[in-house]
């Protein structure tokens, strides 16, 4: 339907297949953002063990909290046509927004907590009212409504968290985050508003996975960021060389993981699409899962190099191998039914995985990144073997 000026109605444009040049320049913000969370989680492993648990939780509870916003505003440019002046605006506010929460963040719960809470609610009840308002002639003003309540109930939350200090904010700020969580996996329901099964309708598909594939390379940058960091500082020697090799095998085999590993009907959507993800109203939890993952394992390398002496410390333990672990579940659940039945390197990396873990106590910390990097390296090479007489399938970025 057309507006008397000729344009097309908000809710009627239509989303182009490919990520637009702004939405990358959204992206940027959020290089510095997972860089901080990095941060935060070398913090967390330097730390007194009394209070290990209590930092972890901080770090996971932020990381989630900046995903809310990244996996919100790519799903609003994938439904709504993100070249729209309107649309743009929207996005270079949220932009901002995410700037302020970033650099807020490692005081986040000491003295800045009033600053990241206010930043946050307004961004997240910001953009679903803005849209709202610009839907309100059109049936499809229902759907951020919906989205505006909820984060509207788990604003206040926030904001009452940011009063208080210590453990009655992360209480606090854990409860709005649930409900943020809890409202994205119902498909934001609520009493004469109706819900959408599975979500949002006119999603392009298309356009959200390249969104994925896209962010997906900035956070594998990560790994190349702080393990080069922590490399280049004080200079190459066989232990660090050795962990820089071992970094790049796992940058590439995480790769070649996560874009070719589909499904047999994938791979033929992919040769019209453009994509090599299948995705649904659950994907963002999956990326949430292997963009964690990512990070720990950016953060596991890096401190590896810093503390080459034996012997390893459990904690860094956990957070190397674990996070390929994270990265191994994320990437089973964005498969098909057809494409499971081809995961079954990725489930045996698992296992593999944990057993490295507990030999490694044992080794010098150089050790964990040499078997993290062998045994995906065999996942993927294991995957090769299985894909390599269908089509390729690694998408354009």
């Amino acid at each position: 339907m057309l507006t008397p000026s000729g344009t097309r109605q908000f809710g009627e444009a239509v989303v182009p297949r490919g990520a637009t040049v702004l939405e990358l320049l959204f992206d940027i913000v959020y290089v510095f953002a997972l860089a901080r969370l990095a941060g935060r989680v070398a913090d967390d492993l330097n730390i007194v063990r009394q209070t290990l648990l209590s930092e972890a939780g901080q770090t996971v509870l932020f990381f989630v909290a900046m995903w809310m916003i990244w996996s919100l505003n790519a799903l609003m440019a994938s439904i709504y046509d993100p070249r729209r002046a309107d649309i743009q605006i929207a996005l270079l506010a949220t932009m901002l927004g995410t700037l302020v929460l970033a650099v807020t963040l490692p005081q986040a719960f000491g003295e800045r907590g009033l600053i990241f809470c206010v930043t946050y609610v307004a961004v997240q009840v910001g953009r679903p009212l803005y849209l709202t308002l610009a839907l309100r002639r059109q049936n499809e003003w229902r759907q951020p409504t919906r989205v505006m309540i909820w984060h509207s109930v788990s604003g206040i939350f926030w904001l009452v968290g940011g009063a208080f200090s210590g453990l009655t904010r992360g209480i606090l700020w854990t409860l709005a985050l649930a409900i943020e969580v809890l409202g994205s996996a119902l498909s934001w329901p609520f009493p004469g508003l109706g819900m959408t099964p599975g979500g949002y309708t006119r999603v392009s598909y298309d356009h959200l996975a390249e969104r994925y594939n896209q962010f997906f390379m900035i956070a594998l940058a990560e790994i190349v960021l702080e393990t080069g960091a922590a490399v280049s500082f004080p200079g190459l020697s066989p232990v660090r060389g050795t962990v820089l090799v071992a970094a790049f095998v796992i940058v590439v085999a995480f790769w070649r993981i996560y874009f070719y590993h589909v499904g047999p009907d994938a791979s033929r959507d992919s040769a019209t699409s453009g994509s090599a993800l299948r995705l649904n109203h659950w994907s963002s939890f999956s990326l949430l899962l292997i963009i964690g993952g990512i990070i720990c394992t950016a953060v596991g390398l890096g401190q590896v190099v810093e503390h080459p002496e034996p012997p390893i410390d459990w904690a860094l333990v956990v957070v190397i191998f674990g996070g390929p672990a994270l990265f191994l579940i994320g990437r089973f659940s964005l498969e098909d039914r057809d494409g499971r039945e081809r995961g079954l390197a990725m489930f045996l990396g698992l296992p593999a995985l944990g057993v490295a873990a507990l030999v490694t106590l044992r080794l010098p910390p150089f050790a964990a990144a040499v078997a993290v990097a062998a045994i995906l390296a065999g996942v993927a090479l294991s995957d090769w073997l299985v894909h390599r007489r269908g089509p390729e399938t690694n998408p354009p970025l």
